[in-house]
């Protein structure tokens, strides 16, 4: 079930679909997915996150039975080579473990408790069958979901994972997920972002920004990784440079509680063939003011707020 909002882009943006509305009938899966992307995207922010432990395969599964466009993860390596999907670098947050998620074999992180934190942090939505959740390798969430659940990955802390872009392209190529229109690839680090474009070109790709005042001028916003100009400087340019490797930008909308993006800037990017999905927005004003200005998707932890705005 998709949930979509009126707002849709202007004709041409993805003109590399080559998808025109007579042509859509015969539109490959890979091509219906860029042609979706310019409508309205319920992204579940590490899958239903606010009502269970975030990545976990209750927090997935809720999600998906709510009928959210994309499961969002994040996605890293263990010791021994396999793929994780967890968010923090270190374990300590979101379970019973210690040190760097990458210093553990899968077999170590299976031992832990990925979902107790959760009950001991928000007694009011505490579940029993939540405590013991395991950490899910990326094979397990495709395992369960397969082709009925789009996925929205992002290749996490690459310099701590190396390898993690040739590994995680082969397994999404072992899945067929790619060339069935399943899986969009997003990451803060441009590199990596080049290097999974570079092993399949197939895979569309969302470059990741976070837009901030700079410490020695704070009128003035800047980008964390430098990618872009912060937006009161970015051109027509700097949103094409993106476009030449991604279809989109996940951009956070506050710092502090202050705006760093404005609907002027939503409607160049769009101009510029880039969808604008906005992270992670949990409160229904802050979404229906998103909604208003015309973005093309948003993450969030309740994708059941979200879904309740676009119906």
């Amino acid at each position: 079930m998709q949930h979509h909002t009126t707002a849709f882009l202007p004709l041409g943006l993805f003109a590399g679909a080559l998808v025109s509305g007579s042509a859509l009938a015969d539109a490959t899966p890979l091509e219906q997915q860029l042609k979706d992307l310019e409508s309205f995207q319920v992204i579940a922010h590490r899958g239903a996150s606010g009502h269970a432990p975030e990545s976990s395969m209750a927090a997935l599964e809720l999600a998906h039975a709510w009928g959210v466009d994309y499961l969002e993860l994040d996605i890293q390596m263990t010791s021994d080579g396999e793929l994780v999907a967890f968010h923090d670098d270190t374990l300590e947050r979101t379970s019973n473990g210690e040190g760097h998620i990458n210093d553990h074999t899968l077999a170590e992180l299976k031992d832990l408790d990925a979902g107790s934190w959760f009950n001991e942090e928000n007694p009011e939505l505490a579940d029993d069958t939540f405590a013991g959740a395991e950490i899910l390798t990326l094979e397990e969430v495709f395992n369960r979901f397969g082709q009925d659940a789009r996925y929205y990955l992002e290749t996490k802390s690459p310099e701590l994972n190396p390898g993690v872009e040739e590994a995680l392209v082969r397994r999404l190529e072992a899945y067929d997920m790619i060339d069935t229109g399943r899986v969009l690839i997003q990451s803060f680090d441009q590199e990596s972002l080049l290097k999974i474009h570079d092993l399949n070109a197939s895979i569309p790709l969302i470059q990741l920004v976070w837009y901030y005042p700079d410490e020695n001028n704070d009128e003035r916003l800047v980008e964390w990784t430098g990618v872009t100009p912060g937006p009161d400087e970015i051109t027509d340019a700097d949103f094409q440079a993106v476009a030449d490797y991604a279809v989109g930008l996940g951009t956070n909308y506050l710092y502090d509680g202050e705006p760093v993006i404005t609907e002027d800037f939503v409607e160049q990017a769009q101009e510029n063939n880039l969808a604008v999905h906005v992270y992670t927005v949990n409160d229904a004003d802050e979404m229906q003011h998103l909604l208003d200005w015309g973005v093309n998707g948003l993450f969030t932890d309740y994708a059941d707020r979200l879904i309740e705005l676009t119906e």
